[in-house]
Order: C-alpha cells, then sequence, then structure tokens
C-alpha cells in the first residue's frame, strides 16, 4: 500500500506524525511525506521520501497536492489538523484521509481552520494522539477517533553533560520550544530557575545564546538537545505550552510548569492546570520569583504529591494506548 503523509513545514506539526510514518515503512507500506524543504532531513534519514509539494515552503494548499497526487495515486492519505488544503485534495481526488492531531483539539482563534468545520471533508477519522481524559470533551464526543499513542521524536543531538551526572541535586529542564521563545522571557526563567538548589538544562532554541547573559553555575544552555531522550531523565519541565513537549512530559509523568505565550498553549496550560498535572504562570505573572516559587512547589522532595501522582496516572493512561506499529497494520481498513 502506498501511503501520503503531509504537514506544516514545522517541528511542532511534522514531528508528531514522524512515529506513525516510521512504523507503516517498517509494516512494508511505501511512504511519502509531503511537506515544505524545513523538514526534510529528519524525513529523508527515515527514510519516508520527503518533497515539497508545488511552491510550498510552509503551508500547502489543495492546488499545491492535487498534481502529487495523480502523480503518486497514493492509496491513503494521513494529513495533519494544520493542513486542510490536504484532506480537501484527497477528498477531491476521491482518495480515503486519515486526520493526524498534534495534540489536544486546539480552540478557534489560533490561527488554525478547526478540522471538525470544514464542511468538505467533515466526518473523516482522526488519529488522536492526546490522552482521552484531557480530550476536548465535545470532539471525543462528536467525532470518529482512533486512539495513537504519542512517541517523542526529536533528531539525534548529544545529551548535555549534566545529563549523564545526575546527582542528589533535582534536574530541570527548561524550553521555550522553536516558535514563539524570546530572549526577554528565558532570561526571566533562568534568573529564577538558578535560585533553585537543582541542574537545570536549557535548550534556546530560536533565542541566541549570546543574548542570555551571564549564564550562572547551575544552568547550561544548548541550541538544541535531544528532547525525547532528555525527558525521561528530568524531575521538571518548565516550558511554553507547545504540545509536543506537554505530551512528552504527559508521557514519562513529570511535572511541569507552563508559561503559555501564544497559539494551542494557553488552552494546554489551562486544561493541564485543571486536571491538577502542572502548574502555570501567564504572560502577566511571571518573574524570576515567580518562576522559582512554583518551581520550587512542584519539585519531588517540596511537595504537590497529588500533582506527581495525576502526572503518573496520565503517564500509565498514555502508555496503554495503541502503539504507531499497531495502527500501522490496521492502515489498510482505512483505505479500503
Amino acid at each position: 500500500m502506498r501511503v501520503l503523509f503531509a504537514s506544516l513545514a514545522s517541528v511542532g506539526h511534522t514531528y508528531p506524525l514522524i512515529p506513525l510514518a516510521i512504523a507503516a515503512r517498517d509494516a512494508g507500506h511505501e511512504v511519502h511525506f509531503a511537506a515544505g524543504p524545513e523538514v526534510h532531513p529528519p524525513l529523508a534519514a527515515h527514510g519516508l521520501r520527503p518533497f515539497r509539494p508545488g511552491d510550498a515552503f510552509y503551508e500547502v494548499y489543495a492546488e499545491d497536492l492535487a498534481p502529487e497526487l495523480a502523480r503518486l495515486r497514493p492509496d491513503l492519505v494521513v494529513h495533519e489538523w494544520g493542513l486542510p488544503g490536504a484532506a480537501v485534495a484527497a477528498h477531491r481526488a476521491g482518495i480515503p484521509g486519515l486526520w493526524h492531531g498534534f495534540g489536544r483539539m486546539f480552540p478557534e482563534g489560533i490561527g488554525l481552520e478547526l478540522p471538525t468545520r470544514n464542511a468538505e471533508v467533515v466526518g473523516r477519522p482522526h488519529l488522536d494522539i492526546w490522552p482521552p481524559s484531557l480530550q476536548d470533551k465535545d470532539f471525543l464526543a462528536t467525532e470518529r477517533r482512533i486512539e495513537l499513542r504519542p512517541v517523542a521524536f526529536s533528531t539525534p543531538a548529544p545529551l548535555p553533560d549534566r545529563a549523564g551526572r545526575r546527582t542528589s541535586r533535582p534536574f530541570v529542564y527548561l524550553t521555550l520550544g522553536t516558535a514563539f521563545g524570546t530572549p526577554e522571557l528565558l532570561r526571566t526563567a533562568v534568573a529564577g530557575l538558578a535560585t533553585l538548589d537543582a541542574e537545570v538544562v536549557v535548550a534556546a532554541g530560536r533565542v541566541p545564546l549570546e543574548q542570555l547573559g551571564e549564564i550562572p553555575d547551575n544552568i547550561s544552555v544548548h541550541p538544541w538537545v535531544s528532547q525525547a531522550e532528555l525527558l525521561p531523565l528530568v524531575d521538571l519541565v518548565v516550558h511554553h505550552g507547545g504540545s509536543g513537549t506537554t505530551l512528552g512530559a504527559l508521557a514519562v509523568g513529570v511535572p511541569q510548569l507552563l508559561l503559555p505565550q501564544g497559539a494551542d498553549q494557553f488552552a494546554n496550560a489551562d486544561t493541564l492546570a485543571a486536571a491538577g498535572v502542572a502548574l502555570r504562570l501567564l504572560p502577566g505573572e511571571v518573574d524570576a520569583s515567580a518562576v522559582a516559587e512554583q518551581a520550587h512547589l512542584l519539585l519531588g522532595r517540596h511537595g504537590q504529591v497529588e500533582r506527581r501522582d495525576a502526572a503518573r496516572l496520565i503517564a500509565e493512561e498514555i502508555a496503554a494506548m495503541p502503539s504507531p506499529a499497531a495502527v500501522a497494520r490496521l492502515l489498510p481498513e482505512y483505505a479500503a
């Protein structure tokens, strides 16, 4: 069977699809991946045949994909939530398709079209990687869902020295992702975490390292880390609330402090805070002392046992979801 995956050309939208694409390849299917060139290297490294449809660099529209569908004649198209044009193109070509989520069903008003509102492709099943207990209740009640365990994916990078040199001090991971981080916010978070008796690893992402100033001794800063390898080692994740980092931390059952800035991050922060698995600081609440205070509360030896226990229960829920390999075996049923 030939399967075409399609996503926006960004880490947050492409990486959630890669585990299933790899599993489909391993199951013997011929896999192709339509996306802008920015995300081609990790796709090519895993034999997923990436290509740029039309003139697309970030978004892919129906007219970009239509000629490629005629050329490849896939049996199934897996199109992520941020790419309704791919769903429309597949529908018009008479090719079965599946939506693929990147997190919790996002609210209106974040700059993406809701996949549940597109009249031309309404009713297509959703590969849902968000744990059901935290998923949007209307989405659960009204949409056809195929549960799929979220599996963290990141490009290879050496683990920071501190990760391999664990001490009795808590280990904290700080990231603001690849799209919304600013030097000001990252400096504030670093200043707050520097006051803790903890080892801190920072992934600076889009923030140039030279804009962070002097780095305290208990902090190590890196342009990029292999988040998938690092998360199982940490005691606390302080981050922006992006779906990838949120899911990665949920899957390993560690407490989270969320500093949402935009997109779906506020909805994720609200959901996790309401469920008792995380704390959050909204933009007007963030300063170094607030970051330090909230992080101190979440670290293991300082209490907040109920949040750690709640996070572990979510991790168990995620572990029980069907694996990418199990779902890949079902894909021919949706191409029929």
